[in-house]
């Protein structure tokens, strides 16, 4: 794999979206992301002007994190989130999917939310990412989750919220790519903590990576890359 440091970087949301933090804790993360010219700040939609504004010149962009993490609220719900963290500064939402309809059977939902919010980031050009929670879903589901993507059209398809009962897989990120092929970008997410595991997820089909390590992994990835 032929990356550069900088290539891998790009590809990181790095992350922040834990309840009990501060604002020295997200302006942190922000120094952190301009350093290493990480692609986003992933956080939660109360700390969008704080870190857009912290972030401002830098070409970093704030990722929202929209019905999250249980993806329970209503669709009304989730796309005036959308649009809110849009107008608040937010360069990218991702939103979790309403795992109770998807239990229901009831894919006629699924879609209608899942366009009604890609349609709110597509009138401001904003990337929109879908967080499946496969955690909590069997492969039947997660292949109807991506052939609704496939009409729908998002951006990117998401593994998971980290904070589910489990993060990535890489046999879910080659389940999604043999769905999506490279119609849609793939995001891996929840758990991913080392080089090895990034360069793994890349390899199955990963487009982006999101992630609280990204400092680590980066440091990491510059220790290889000057061993070669």
């Amino acid at each position: 794999m032929n990356l550069t440091v900088n290539e891998l970087a790009s590809m990181i949301d790095h992350t922040l979206l834990k309840p009990n933090i501060s604002n020295k804790d997200l302006f942190q993360l922000c120094q952190d992301a301009m350093k290493y010219s990480f692609k986003t700040v992933a956080i939660n939609n109360a700390a969008i002007p704080f870190c857009k504004k912290t972030l401002e010149g830098s070409g970093v962009l704030c990722d929202a994190a929209v019905g999250f993490p249980l993806g329970q609220s209503t669709i009304e719900t989730k796309v005036f989130e959308t649009i809110d963290a849009i107008e608040k500064g937010a360069g990218e939402v991702d939103y979790v999917v309403n795992i109770l309809e998807i239990k229901n059977d009831n894919w006629k939902y699924v879609e209608e939310e899942m366009q009604r919010i890609v349609e709110a980031c597509n009138e401001k050009k904003i990337v929109s990412k879908v967080i499946f929670e496969n955690c909590y879903l069997t492969d039947d589901e997660k292949k109807k989750l991506c052939e609704v993507a496939l009409k729908v059209k998002p951006t990117f398809i998401k593994t998971s919220t980290g904070f589910g009962t489990g993060g990535a897989t890489l046999e879910d990120v080659k389940l999604m790519k043999a769905c999506v092929k490279d119609e849609i970008k793939i995001k891996a997410a929840g758990g991913i903590r080392d080089i090895q595991s990034v360069l793994a997820f890349i390899e199955a089909g990963a487009n982006r990576i999101g992630t609280s390590s990204g400092v680590k992994i980066v440091e990491e990835y510059k220790k290889m890359v000057s061993n070669q």
